[in-house]
């Protein structure tokens, strides 16, 4: 019997009434070295809960491999300093999570077979999920509340009303779970939308909805929908995401509080979605696809009551004030913001140009059109394409079908131009100084779609390639995945300019580790990493103007620095401030 309990109007938690005020907190977007850190503050805001969503994507990155469960993807470990600080949790393991998370969380090796239906009773989509789950739920059994554990309840997908409305898949998944020993009480969200509702949802399964205000007529849409049960908003959205080259979102405090107010007041539970954001480290960002291809940034501070970097924010205080009216908050204080470093400056002194580098690497031949990058077995980063253009003088190039998702073109390794998904570009004009000039084009995955039909959308050169209409075949194929910056061979740079793609490598001393915002003031677009740790993407479109540094990533004495910046600089400079800047903030 599950240790969660409804009764026709709220829940029981072994057999005492229980109303959850929970905010959502990635375990796989924060440092494991600030969970504990994380989970304090959660509680000390009011919360009795948090929850998460578990990424199918990076738990099973090969799959007929193992199940990764080591550094930041521990959750056991998470769930065990959860249930250490008196905390509930829910638990959302998908299999699709959205989350602005690549892909959704789906798996690339799953989605780019364009013959299986995601998200529906598909036996190759379903079989994927039972292996994973076969290896998943096990180490996740004992922290499960019927064992005494954290976990009170398991979410069933994830708004799947607004995707399809396969109730064969959603009766599949639950009875995945209930056969792997999953005990405790299911749910399903949606938007509190009827047909979003009625096609997501399970009989005897409990509803939750998806909103951040009207919340008068949401509840009573979720009501009309569920006539008994307890009410909860499973995503209370106080805040949003960025994408680059857009605002950064955010929402007033006040505004957000009065709404929390009113789901408390009607007695309901509630998830604040986020209560802290973290950050889309290396390469896990997602991107939306409506009218056009939109990549998330690298921070997910989502505006949330826990900042980015894990200080309270204005909406700290006014939750807890709110929360405070309605159930008991410990009588301790609001956390004091961390230390952070004192400001450095960063000397990046040596460097190593991309393309030569990559060249180096053994290649994929491609004798006819170039291969996608699912093609190459390449689950993110990079890949660079190699072939020659026959014929001297002024040409047309034409990339079929665009690129996915940003392409850089050199000939003879000079720039020629960038053509971008986003602006469903194919077309570029370059001159040809020679026969047999080499045509070099360096396409950059710049993140999965993680809603609605276009998931699991191909990357790298998406069709044949032609110069005046002539094709372009034998191309030589480099996968650069990217999740560390490898061993390039680094040389003392000789000048503060740099024209190419290139690694830049310096090192900086650090007293006492402290979290820091990494600034890069005169460089254009690439990736960071600090002790090999990946901070993620950088890029002066912004907002977002730094990265967060989170604290155990540095470390007494000597730390390293290595940017890959993909177009060029005029600088050799970084600098680590105390400061975070996402940019102007834009209230919703």
């Amino acid at each position: 019997m599950p240790a969660l309990t409804t009764t026709s109007d709220g829940f029981l938690l072994r057999g005492e009434p229980l109303r959850i005020i929970s905010g959502a907190l990635h375990y796989f977007r924060v440092h494991p070295g600030h969970w504990a850190d994380r989970l304090r503050k959660a509680r000390l805001m009011g919360l009795n809960t948090v929850e998460t969503y578990v990424p199918w994507n990076l738990h099973q990155p090969d799959p007929d491999g193992p199940l990764v469960l080591d550094g930041i993807l521990d959750l056991p470990g998470f769930l065990g300093l959860a249930h250490a600080e008196g905390l509930n949790v829910v638990l959302r393991p998908g299999p699709y999570i959205c989350a602005e998370w690549d892909g959704g969380g789906l798996p690339s090796w799953l989605v780019s077979d364009p013959g299986i239906r995601p998200r529906s009773s598909d036996p190759r989509f379903t079989g994927a999920v039972d292996r994973y789950l076969d290896l998943l739920v096990p180490p996740l059994l004992p922290h499960l509340a019927a064992a005494g554990g954290p976990v009170i309840a398991v979410q069933v997908e994830n708004e799947y009303g607004a995707y399809g409305d396969d109730t064969a898949y959603l009766k599949h998944l639950e009875r995945a779970l209930r056969d792997r020993g999953v005990e405790e009480l299911l749910l399903t969200c949606d938007q509190a939308i009827p047909e979003h509702l009625a096609a997501g949802g399970l009989p005897g399964v409990l509803a939750t909805g998806n909103f951040g205000s009207r919340i008068d007529r949401n509840l009573a849409e979720l009501r009309a929908h569920q006539p008994q049960g307890p009410l909860m908003c499973m995503e209370f959205w106080i805040g949003w995401f960025d994408h680059w080259g857009g605002p950064h979102h955010g929402r007033d405090a006040a505004d957000a509080a009065a709404d929390l107010d009113r789901l408390l007041s009607a007695g309901a539970s509630v998830n604040i979605y986020m209560f802290h954001g973290g950050t889309n480290f290396g390469l896990t960002n997602g991107a939306n696809h409506h009218h056009a291809y939109a990549p998330t940034v690298t921070s997910y501070d989502y505006d949330a009551p826990l900042t980015e970097h894990g200080d309270p924010g204005p909406k700290y205080r006014a939750f807890r004030e709110v929360i405070a009216r309605h159930a008991p908050v410990p009588d301790e204080p609001v956390p004091a913001p961390s230390p952070k470093l004192t400001p450095t400056d960063v000397e990046l002194t040596h460097r190593a140009a991309l393309l030569p580098s990559a060249a180096r690497t053994a290649p994929v031949r491609a004798e006819g059109d170039p291969p996608t990058m699912h093609a190459l077995g390449l689950r993110a980063g990079h890949a660079l394409y190699r072939t020659t253009l026959p014929e001297p003088g002024d040409r047309l190039l034409r990339f079929t079908g665009g690129v996915g998702d940003r392409a850089q073109v050199f000939v003879d390794g000079a720039p020629a131009g960038v053509l971008e998904r986003e602006r469903s570009e194919e077309l570029l004009p370059v001159r040809v100084p020679r026969a047999g000039a080499v045509l070099d084009v360096l396409v950059e995955n710049q993140g999965g779609v993680n809603y609605g039909p276009r998931i699991g959308a191909p990357k790298g050169l998406l069709g044949p390639v032609t110069a005046d209409s002539a094709p372009l075949h034998g191309w030589d194929c480099h996968p650069l995945p990217l999740t560390d910056p490898g061993e390039p061979e680094f040389s003392p740079a000789v000048s503060d300019v740099c024209a190419e793609p290139a690694f830049h490598r310096g090192t900086f001393e650090v007293e006492t580790p402290a979290d820091a915002f990494l600034a890069l003031p005169g460089w254009v677009k690439g990736h960071a990493w600090v002790n090999g740790f990946a901070l993620g993407r950088y890029w002066n479109r912004g907002p977002q103007r730094t990265l967060y540094v989170p604290a155990p990533a540095l470390r007494p004495g000597t730390n390293e620095l290595i940017l890959l910046e993909l177009h060029g600089t005029t600088t050799a400079r970084a600098l680590l401030t105390d400061t975070a800047d996402l940019g102007p903030e834009k209230h919703s």
